[in-house]
């Protein structure tokens, strides 16, 4: 144990040598830590879906996006930049009285919107891994944890997931799921148009998709859209 806090000890006096010393590496890791450029982006939404036929109603429909982003400034002291990167998009529509038929029981060419009031919830579900890009404005260029920020973009994403879940209850009173998985109505690209504004590390979004949820073989023009907060750092 005494060994133990000894190193501590030697590596905390290191510490902060190095981090008096002006161009030091590790003073530069800590004004990079500092200086955030939203590396990092959580996002909370409301989902929907533009498009879909009158009949069908949704419930508290719901999202979660996370992100990873590389900032690229146009110029050291520029309030605007270009940023890149990855993440995961995932959505949950809750139909109410009707289900999304995946997998071709009522019809195998074309997905359909069966009137269904048996289960108590029933949920659309898909994930897409992306790619962001955005065009950045920061009132404070080196630091986007403070001060006014807006962005616009396009994502493009790929889907890896897509299936429905429905509940419902047996005359016994136990609960029984129906879960059925198929990607092969969904359009496997999505191409969305993003906008974000906000102060310091909170933001409002929004993201609407450019192209159809569902492939061309059905007559369903489902644009799925997304309006949220976003929590941005490091």
């Amino acid at each position: 144990m005494k060994k133990i806090i000894f190193t501590l000890g030697l590596i905390a006096v290191a510490v902060g040598v190095f981090a008096q010393e002006g161009g030091s590496p590790m003073n530069k890791a800590v004004n990079r830590a500092t200086h955030s450029r939203d590396f990092l982006m959580i996002q909370l939404s409301y989902d929907g879906w533009a498009g879909a036929p009158d009949s069908i109603k949704t419930g508290f429909n719901r999202g979660f996006n996370i992100a990873l982003m590389y900032d690229f400034p146009f110029s050291t002291k520029s309030p605007l930049s270009l940023a890149a990167g990855l993440g995961i998009s995932t959505s949950g529509v809750y139909l109410k009285d009707h289900t999304l038929d995946i997998a071709g029981k009522v019809n195998p060419n074309t997905p359909t919107f069966p009137a269904n009031s048996t289960y108590k919830k029933f949920k659309v579900a898909t994930t897409y891994l992306e790619l962001p890009i955005e065009l950045r404005y920061r009132s404070v260029p080196d630091n986007a944890n403070k001060g006014f920020k807006a962005a616009l973009g396009i994502k493009v994403g790929t889907l890896v997931n897509a299936h429905t879940k429905g509940r419902n209850t047996a005359p016994n009173g136990s609960k029984n799921w129906d879960k059925d998985l198929n990607k092969g109505f969904f359009n496997p690209w999505r191409f969305s148009a993003t906008a974000r504004v906000g102060y310091g590390n909170f933001a409002i979004f929004g993201s609407y998709a450019l192209n159809t949820m569902l492939k061309d073989n059905s007559d369903l023009s489902i644009r799925p859209y997304q309006i949220g907060i976003c929590l941005s750092g490091l």
